[in-house]
């Protein structure tokens, strides 16, 4: 018995051995929903780290639990990545499934979103009725270089006499506004949309960042009684909304923009 073991053994060719472990290796497949999803490890302060999302890609929308939370995946480490969730992070807990959507966080555009007032997603949040559009933008994309962009060489007034006079503003110049508090920050940027009316109407966007709905409220009914609201995009993050959201608002707006 033990020399006809020893003749099997000794027929067996390490060549062929290879050749077949080497076929195997190259027509294994990973089942789809293995790599597409990913358990959430925890969560905290509207983070969550997430394990298991093996091809997942930086900026990618994700949605987690059962409700389907979106959320954005912003650093990858070895063998977990971390979430920022688009939500509240009560309905979110230890061991929900993470599903992939293989699209990178982008904002919908449409020239329907003038006179209108969104959400740091894109999502209209007034009365009106709902946008639909295909066209859309990544919110995290590379600012574009110094040497391609034109030049400013058209004028902007903002209506007030003394920021005109003395500070000069052109299209397409960045321009900081700060002060205190309740020292007319918002008073200037909503009179510049204003004049806009008399000085030739440009596209205008608003981000709210932090303010109370009711003052948001204010500024869309003074706008359109006004009749300046047509021309403008209202992105609203309010205070009662989470810190991911109100994170996100300013790229939203400068994805409009751009």
């Amino acid at each position: 018995m033990q020399a006809k073991a020893k003749n099997k053994i000794s027929k067996v060719k390490p060549k062929a051995v290879r050749r077949s472990v080497r076929k195997a290796l190259t027509s294994f497949n990973f089942y789809d929903e293995v790599l597409d999803a990913g358990k959430i490890i925890s969560v905290k302060d509207g983070v969550a780290r997430v394990s298991g999302l093996l091809g997942v890609l930086s900026g990618e929308m994700v949605h987690l639990g059962i409700s389907k939370i979106q959320g954005m995946v912003l650093s990858l480490e070895y063998n977990t990545v971390s979430v920022v969730i688009f939500g509240n992070d009560v309905f979110v807990r230890q061991g929900d499934i993470v599903r992939r959507t293989f699209v990178i966080m982008s904002i919908p555009l449409s020239i329907n979103l003038f006179g209108r007032v969104i959400d740091a997603l894109g999502n209209t949040i007034d009365a009106g009725s709902k946008i639909s559009t295909d066209l859309k933008r990544k919110v995290d994309t590379k600012a574009i270089g110094i040497i391609p962009r034109q030049s400013v060489r058209e004028p902007m007034q903002t209506g007030i006499n003394a920021i005109d006079s003395i500070t000069p503003i052109g299209c397409g110049q960045r321009e900081l506004i700060i002060g205190d508090r309740q020292t007319g920050k918002t008073t200037i940027a909503i009179d510049t949309i204003l004049s806009q009316k008399q000085f030739g109407y440009l596209y205008c966007i608003y981000v709210a960042i932090g303010q109370k709905k009711s003052t948001i409220a204010q500024i869309v009914q003074f706008l359109k009684k006004n009749d300046a609201l047509g021309n403008t995009i209202i992105v609203s993050a309010t205070s009662s909304e989470p810190a991911t959201l109100q994170f996100l608002a300013p790229y939203s707006g400068c994805a409009i923009g751009e």
